[in-house]
C-alpha cells in the first residue's frame, strides 16, 4: 500500500483507524495509478435523453431494455431506435417527487433485474422507495410485463421501519450462480450522532444496514448465515452503510458491492455469507461529526478489497467481458456520483492493483455503468435530463460524440 487509506482527520477516531489499518494489511488500496489504455481510445455517444434521473437499466433483448428513474417511473427503451414508452401498474406505494422538495432526498426507484431464466420465467424484479405510517423504506417487489405493464405484483421484501429519514435507502440487486436474489439495504442515517447506542448496522435484528439472500418468490433459503436468536429473516451479511452497486465476477462467481462511505471512506467489497463490513464502527474513511465516537464491540469484520482515498460515491458496477476493448476484458468498472466519474479497476484474484478514471476532461454524474449481453458498455448519467450514453472505440465516434 502507497499510502495509509486510514488516516484519521479527526483526534477522537484515531483509535478506530488503527483497527483498520491492522485489518487491511495488504489490501491494496492504494491512490489511483496512471493504468491508461494504450490499444483503444475510448469516447462516449448519447443514445438516449430526456429521462429523469436514471437509476437502473436491464436487458429484455440486446436492445429493447427496461430503463428505471429516481424520479420518475419505469421506461422500455429501444436502444437502437432511441425510442422510450413508460411503462404502467407501478407499486402505489412508491416515492419518486421527494426531490422536488429536497434536493438531497434518495428516494426512488432503484435497482431492476430480469429473472434469471428470461423470458421462460417472466419476472421482473424492482426495488425502490416506498411510503409507509411514519415515513419510507426500501423495498422489493416482482411482478410480469405484459403490453407495457407490470402485472400480478408480489411484494418480496419491506425493510421496515418506514423512518422519516431520506437517506441510504440501499436497493442494489444481483442474482447470484445459485439462484438467490441478493438485495442491499442502508443503514438510513445521514451523520453518524444520530445512531442509537447499539449502531443499527451491527444489530441483526434491526432490516436496516445489511444485504439480503432470499429465494426468487422471497422465501428463505435453509442455507443462509445464523445471525443469532430474533435476527431479521433473510439476512446474509451486516455492517452496510450506503451499498448501491451488486455485480457478479465473471470468472469466481463472487458478488462484489461498492459502498459508500460517510467522510471519504468510499469501498469496493466482496460478499461473504455471514460477514460484517464493519460501519459504523469501523471505516476507511472519517465521520460526519467529529463528536462521534463508535462503541467497542468484540467483533470480527471484513476488509474492503479497494478503498478510495478520494470522495467518488461509487455506484453501479459490472465487470467487462466484450470485445470492443481487448485491454479492458477482466476490468472492474465503478460508477460514481461525486466529481462524476467513471473508473477502471484492475482485478486479479479478488485483488485491485491498479485503479483508472476515466473521461476525467469531460466529467458527467453517472448512476451506473452497464454492460449488455453482446458485451458493449452503456452509462446512466444521473441528471434531470438524464442520458443513456455508450461507450464506444474513438474511431468509430462522429460529431454527436460527448
Amino acid at each position: 500500500m502507497e499510502k495509509n487509506i486510514a488516516v484519521a482527520l479527526q483526534v477522537k477516531a484515531i483509535s478506530v483507524a488503527m483497527v483498520w489499518t491492522i485489518i487491511l494489511g495488504g489490501c491494496g488500496a492504494a491512490p489511483a495509478e496512471d493504468n491508461k489504455s494504450t490499444d483503444i481510445r475510448p469516447d462516449r455517444v448519447t443514445i438516449l435523453e430526456g429521462l429523469a434521473h436514471p437509476w437502473s437499466m436491464a436487458f429484455l433483448t440486446g436492445s429493447d431494455v427496461l430503463v428505471a428513474e429516481k424520479d420518475g417511473g419505469l421506461k422500455r427503451i429501444d436502444l437502437e431506435r432511441g425510442t422510450q414508452r413508460t411503462i404502467a401498474g407501478l407499486p402505489t406505494d412508491r416515492v419518486d417527487d421527494v426531490r422536488r422538495q429536497d434536493p438531497r432526498d434518495n428516494a426512488g426507484l432503484f435497482d431492476i433485474l430480469t429473472d434469471p431464466g428470461y423470458p421462460r420465467d417472466p419476472w421482473i424484479y424492482l426495488a425502490y422507495a416506498a411510503s409507509g405510517d411514519g415515513g419510507t423504506t426500501t423495498k422489493v417487489i416482482r411482478g410480469w410485463l405484459k403490453n407495457d405493464s407490470l402485472i400480478n405484483v408480489q411484494p418480496l421484501l419491506v425493510a421496515e421501519p418506514y423512518s422519516p429519514d431520506r437517506f441510504h435507502y440501499g436497493g442494489g440487486m444481483v442474482f447470484g450462480n445459485d439462484g438467490k436474489l441478493y438485495i442491499t439495504v442502508g443503514e438510513r442515517y445521514y451523520n453518524e450522532i444520530d445512531q442509537p447506542e447499539m449502531p443499527v448496522a451491527q444489530d441483526p435484528t434491526d432490516r436496516r444496514g445489511m444485504i439480503y439472500r432470499i429465494n426468487k418468490d422471497g422465501s428463505i433459503p435453509d442455507d443462509n448465515p445464523d445471525f443469532g436468536e430474533d435476527a431479521v429473516a433473510g439476512a446474509y451479511a451486516i455492517g452496510i452503510r450506503a451499498a448501491q452497486g451488486m455485480t457478479l465476477h465473471p470468472e469466481s462467481g463472487d458478488i462484489w458491492f461498492s459502498e459508500h462511505g460517510s467522510l471519504q471512506g468510499d469501498e469496493i467489497n466482496v460478499l461473504r455469507g455471514g460477514a460484517n463490513y464493519g460501519w459504523p464502527i469501523i471505516t476507511t474513511g472519517n465521520y460526519r461529526n467529529p463528536e462521534y465516537v463508535p462503541p467497542s464491540l468484540d467483533r470480527q469484520y471484513t476488509a474492503p478489497v479497494w478503498a478510495w482515498e478520494e470522495t467518488v460515491a461509487p455506484t453501479g458496477l459490472t465487470f467487462y467481458q466484450g470485445e470492443e476493448f481487448p485491454a479492458w476484458k477482466g476490468s472492474l468498472f465503478v460508477a460514481g456520483l461525486s466529481r462524476g466519474s467513471l473508473w477502471r479497476l484492475t482485478v486479479k484474484d479478488n485483488t485491485v492493483s491498479k485503479a483508472e478514471k476515466l473521461f476525467e476532461d469531460d466529467p458527467v454524474r453517472l448512476r451506473k455503468v452497464v454492460q449488455s449481453p453482446e458485451g458493449r458498455l452503456y452509462l446512466l448519467t444521473d441528471e434531470e435530463n438524464g442520458r443513456v450514453m455508450q461507450i464506444i472505440p474513438a474511431v468509430a465516434s462522429d460529431a454527436s460524440h460527448e
